[in-house]
């Protein structure tokens, strides 16, 4: 008899858990929904490099890591930024004085795009409607024979 009231209140608190996760679960997506973010899309090398040869207005933003833009070039005219400096940058000039709806596109080394679409995130979070992240980064672009030019002296 005592297993039987043992083994029911197991059931009983189990249900009870699987009702609560449910509705927190269903808490969250809502409000994921109302508050839900842009997402960065990405632009192959080959469609930015088309861009830049046609002389379309695009800001590119170089969040490579240290160590990687000092000992290469860069994307010709790209800005370079320390990606955890870039959101305090974002509302400084000359960021800060870029038109919302300019096309924005941010490149890194990193295998994955990580960097790139971190801070492509942070410039959408201030507010840009055209951002992009360089598929493939500094290595595609290097493989399409992309223009570069040399970083600035320091």
């Amino acid at each position: 008899m005592r297993r039987k009231g043992l083994l029911i209140a197991l059931l009983v608190t189990i249900l009870s858990t699987a009702l609560w996760v449910g509705q927190v679960t269903s808490i969250s997506a809502t409000i994921s929904a109302a508050g839900q973010k842009s997402t960065p899309d990405f632009i192959s090398a080959e469609q930015l490099k088309s861009k830049l040869a046609s002389n379309q207005a695009v800001t590119i933003i170089d969040v490579r890591d240290t160590p990687t833009y000092l000992s290469s070039g860069k994307i010709k005219g790209a800005l370079y930024f320390k990606l955890r400096k870039l959101s305090y940058r974002i509302t400084m000039p000359p960021l800060k004085d870029l038109p919302r709806d300019r096309e924005v596109v941010t490149y890194c080394a990193c295998p994955h795009d990580e960097a790139s679409i971190r801070a492509a995130q942070m410039f959408l979070d201030a507010g840009f409607k055209r951002v992009r992240v360089l598929q493939g980064g500094w290595t595609e672009w290097r493989k399409v024979n992309g223009q570069t030019e040399p970083r600035p002296k320091a």
